[in-house]
């Protein structure tokens, strides 16, 4: 299927306005819709800290987390389902190379590939294999047509390149890192700790919430991953109007 450009996406949701209210405090507030499936219906997106953790949450009109995807047996054309906080972050903050696109926090469960090749979310002894399971990473994303019209994708190393990358960075030809914050996923709320002492401007960054699905390219790179399928933007039009603590 061919993903769909990212302004279709926003107005074929239907977006309803924000600040509906709800039970869960500040942030971006907005209204259930019934077009979204409930487990990606995004209603509440806050970013906030205390002393030297921030927390990033998310909450949805079902329980969060029941929706996977359905396992296709192979790396190649894939999917991902992923609760994302793009924010205005600098990607260099977290070991990337400075200005390197939109840096975003994610969520994600994938069950034919595991991307935390240092850790073992399932606790069996492998850590190859609990990719569904799900785990944070830190994303750089762009534009890339190559994905659709308009459409965002994880940027790409080029081959014979080799940009600035974090210490937990899992290997794959794209920016991508698996720090290893546990997600907590429970009732219908997401939520990520995310220790700060190397991120300097935590607190003045702006951001905003999104559900979505991506694939992994049948070519396994150029582009490696897209996203096709935008679920619900916590703000309505991805203008990041969210604030820290606010």
């Amino acid at each position: 299927m061919k993903p769909l450009p990212l302004a279709l996406m926003v107005a074929s949701l239907g977006i309803a306005p924000v600040n509906a209210g709800s039970h869960h405090e500040h942030g971006i507030q907005a209204d259930a819709q019934a077009s979204v499936e409930r487990s990606f219906d995004i209603v509440h997106a806050r970013i906030t800290t205390d002393g030297r953790v921030a927390t990033f949450h998310m909450a949805v009109s079902g329980e969060a987390g029941v929706s996977r995807p359905t396992p296709s047996g192979q790396l190649a054309g894939s999917d991902v389902f992923a609760y994302v906080w793009p924010t205005t972050l600098d990607s260099y903050e977290v070991g990337f190379e400075p200005n390197a696109g939109i840096l975003a926090l994610a969520v994600t469960s994938h069950p034919d590939f595991d991307d935390t090749p240092l850790f073992d979310e399932n606790g069996d002894g492998d850590l190859g294999n609990d990719g569904n399971l799900w785990h944070s990473h830190w994303v750089v994303l762009q534009p890339n047509e190559q994905c659709g019209e308009g459409a965002l994708g994880v940027v790409d190393i080029a081959e014979g390149t080799a940009p600035r990358l974090p210490r937990t960075w899992p290997g794959l030809p794209i920016l991508i890192d698996s720090p290893g914050w546990q997600p907590t996923v429970d009732g219908d709320s997401v939520e990520v700790k995310v220790a700060f002492d190397d991120i300097a401007d935590v607190e003045s960054a702006r951001f905003d919430g999104v559900t979505a699905g991506l694939r992994v390219n049948a070519n396994v790179h150029a582009p490696l991953l897209c996203v096709v399928d935008v679920r619900d933007i916590a703000s309505g039009d991805l203008s990041l109007p969210g604030e820290v603590n606010l």
